[in-house]
């Protein structure tokens, strides 16, 4: 008799064995089941300002430019800057050779010398003679002789003082100086080059003075005024933003394109934009509206889709899209989704409507985003 209970006992535990591994085997079959999520995986939406208004696109280029060219025909001896050092106003930049100038004008001078003193002769002449005529000791004809001279001989002293300024203009032109605070673009020479008049020799920019020469659509010229903001994002600076106002629309367009150009001044401009393609837009109208990523969206055919995340489970919500911000790409939401929704930043394809999802504590995904990094 204890040998059948013994047995019947043995019997009842492997059966309630085999029950909690196959209870165990379907609460693991349903945790496989179920999405894991971290906060970085999470997008809240909510509502901001939308700006709208035409696109403005260009390039950025310094106000203050100047292209510093010889004047005089001289070898180079010395330059002072190169490519992107900072100078002053009147620092001096290029030398060129004066031997030559300098001597043309030490022979200027020494001929203003010698005419000033044959005027200073003359001059007493025909005082001495007018004296002379004055008491009837001198003909007329003797003391008109003499004031010819004085008037040859001031012709003489004028040009000869021309001569000497000339010499020394062209002196001072040997030396090429900054003609603004700024920085040097581009240097064209090097020592021993010949600068023939008219020779590029160095550009200065002041890159504090950035505008944007940029081109508006004429179709939506009209929206366009003096003052407006415009924001816009520049080639090589990734997503930054920036800011700047509408100083100057041109009252015609290009006769080639069908574009209007618009001047733009930047704010808070960087000394290496200039020269960049930037694309941006101008503030005409503003509103507030939820704008979605692209990334976030699943689109099939004409309709597109999120996945929600509400009561921990994944929702399908249907979403009617709006118009698209071009320079952030993202889109506006008219229907479907609702300030404070939590989306999928990234949905993968093989999620499924209703589906279980797993969030760590808000006091565990805290300390884990707060943890140092080994």
């Amino acid at each position: 008799m204890k040998r059948i209970w013994m047995v019947a006992l043995v019997a009842c535990g492997l059966l309630l064995a085999g029950c909690g591994r196959q209870a165990d085997a379907k609460a693991g079959q349903k945790d496989a089941g179920s999405l894991l999520v971290g906060p970085e995986d999470v997008l809240v939406l909510r509502t901001g300002a939308v700006v709208s208004g035409p696109l403005v696109t260009g390039t950025l280029q310094p106000e203050k430019r100047a292209d510093l060219r010889a004047e005089v025909s001289a070898v180079v001896t010395a330059v002072f800057k190169d490519n992107g050092d900072a100078v002053r106003k009147g620092d001096l930049l290029v030398r060129l050779d004066d031997t030559a100038i300098r001597d043309a004008l030490v022979s200027a001078q020494e001929s203003e010398r010698v005419a000033g003193q044959a005027y200073d002769q003359a001059q007493r002449q025909l005082q001495r003679l007018s004296t002379l005529r004055a008491s009837g000791m001198a003909s007329a004809q003797a003391l008109e002789d003499a004031e010819v001279r004085r008037n040859t001989t001031q012709s003489d002293l004028a040009a000869a003082k021309a001569r000497t300024v000339q010499a020394r203009q062209q002196l001072q032109r040997t030396e090429v100086r900054a003609p603004f605070d700024g920085i040097v673009a581009e240097r064209k020479l090097s020592v021993g080059d010949t600068a023939q008049v008219g020779k590029e020799l160095l550009k200065v920019m002041d890159p504090r003075t950035l505008r944007l020469e940029g081109l508006v659509s004429s179709d939506a010229i009209q929206s366009v005024q003096r003052g407006q903001a415009v924001s816009f994002r520049v080639n090589g600076f990734g997503e930054r933003e920036f800011a700047g106002t509408v100083r100057l629309v041109s009252p015609a367009a290009n006769p080639t394109t069908r574009q209007v150009e618009v001047l733009v001044d930047v704010r808070d401009a960087l000394p290496r934009m200039a020269g960049l393609y930037a694309q941006g837009r101008i503030a005409t109208a503003s509103g507030t509206a939820l704008m979605v990523p692209p990334a976030t969206l699943v689109r099939a055919g004409e309709g597109a889709w999120a996945w929600r995340i509400s009561g921990g489970r994944l929702q399908k919500a249907p979403v009617v899209l709006g118009e698209r911000d071009p320079r952030s790409g993202d889109y506006v939401v008219r229907s479907g989704l609702a300030d404070g929704d939590r989306l999928l930043r990234s949905p993968l394809a093989t999620l499924k409507d209703g589906q279980a999802v797993q969030e760590p504590p808000a006091g565990v995904a805290a300390a884990a985003a707060s943890s140092p990094v080994r």
